[in-house]
């Protein structure tokens, strides 16, 4: 069964292939092609660990009575078994253990923020919404500190003020709605909050007994202040981008696939980042302006960096998460090309390859282990 060993080993010349080819690609299918990767070298990974510990577990005497097996032809025809499966078993209880726990913590941090949101309205709500120049003090405070020394009085002009606030946020919606027209299913909810964040929040798909969720779009007072109008609409749309390509999946798959195997983990970072650009890049052909989509992102990384909402989960696609500034500059540059380098075909044919490879070795392990158990069955001295 020296097959079975080949997608433990694949992954360590695969995955710096796959980020190589990565960088030569579009920011949606180099997504693509890095959770693919994961995903199959994780299952390879997944499947040789299973097949090595089925192996062993074959060559017990109450597992060999069960299955009607000759033991004596089995030991014979593979000595080592019970030493691999006795690496093996270890190794994929840990790895349960660790899908487990990833899974428990996603749950528990999802929950936590969806608990910390309002309730879902019927309507985007937007009044929490200052127009682009407005003094955050200005509204916060009441008269000057220099006329309450004089003792001047004034009347409350803060009903007033929100008024206005109002006002501007309702003439923005207006000729933004194009720009922030939502596909059905995905509302915003805006946080009364003066630390600067935004994110997309995964839905919950709908179970007996429990009622789905759809994704909503969480977004900050104090990050809505921090932007222009345009730039509102730019973030908005990156973040409804990753709603719509369900980009919290790529991000699950690439955290459970690092957890199956130590060389998967090189391919989280550079997978958020292309995930991040797929978004930009949509969100600067939705608002028609690269520049604006570019400062966007800028703006909204640094008002973030300083105090970001705490309820965010870490496993969720933001527009100021990744390395920003490289962001800003593939923003400021023309759209990428759909066509890699030729001198990049053969690091993408040593992909395929190695791919292929990790997918034939397995089916090959499935096959002969199946045939071991078939040749079992039938030899002389297997119970009946």
């Amino acid at each position: 069964m020296l097959a079975v060993w080949v997608p433990l080993l694949l992954p360590f010349l695969a995955v710096p292939l796959a980020r190589r080819l990565a960088e030569a690609l579009p920011p949606r299918a180099a997504a693509w092609l890095l959770a693919g990767t994961a995903t199959v070298l994780a299952g390879g990974t997944l499947c040789s660990l299973g097949l090595l510990a089925t192996a062993g577990l074959l060559q017990l005497p109450p597992v060999a009575a069960l299955g009607h097996l000759s033991l004596p032809w089995l030991t014979a025809a593979a000595p080592s078994a019970p030493v691999a499966a006795a690496l093996a078993g270890p190794v994929l209880a840990v790895l349960a253990a660790l899908a487990v726990r990833t899974a428990r913590r996603r749950h528990l941090e999802l929950r936590a923020a969806r608990a910390a949101l309002p309730a879902a309205p019927a309507r985007p709500v937007l009044s929490a919404l200052p127009a682009h120049g407005t003094d955050p003090a200005d509204e916060r405070t009441g008269p000057h500190p220099a006329h309450r020394a004089a003792g001047v009085q004034h009347a409350d002009t803060r009903p007033l003020r929100a008024s206005v606030r109002r006002a501007r946020a309702t003439r923005w919606l207006r000729s933004s709605l194009p720009l922030l027209r939502q596909p059905v299913g995905h509302q915003l909810a805006v946080l009364d909050d003066e630390r600067a964040d935004a994110f997309a929040l995964p839905g919950r798909l709908r179970r007996p007994g429990r009622m789905g969720e759809p994704g909503r779009i969480v977004v900050t007072s104090g990050m809505l202040r921090a932007l222009s109008g345009p730039e509102r609409a730019a973030l908005l749309a990156h973040e409804r981008a990753h709603l719509t390509g369900r980009h919290h999946v790529f991000l699950a798959l690439a955290e459970h696939a690092a957890d199956l195997h130590p060389a998967l983990r090189p391919l989280r970072a550079p997978l958020g980042y292309h995930l991040e650009r797929w978004a930009d890049e949509v969100a600067a052909a939705r608002v028609g302006d690269r520049a604006v989509t570019a400062r966007a992102v800028g703006r909204a990384a640094l008002a973030a960096s300083r105090s970001p909402w705490p309820d965010r989960p870490r496993l969720v696609a933001a527009a100021h998460a990744g390395p920003v500034p490289r962001r800003v500059a593939a923003l400021l540059q023309p759209r990428p090309s759909t066509t890699p380098a030729t001198r990049l075909r053969a690091v993408a044919l040593a992909l395929a390859a190695c791919l292929a490879l990790t997918t034939a070795a397995t089916l090959e392990a499935t096959a002969d282990l199946h045939r071991t158990v078939e040749a079992a069955q039938h030899e002389p001295g297997a119970p009946r």
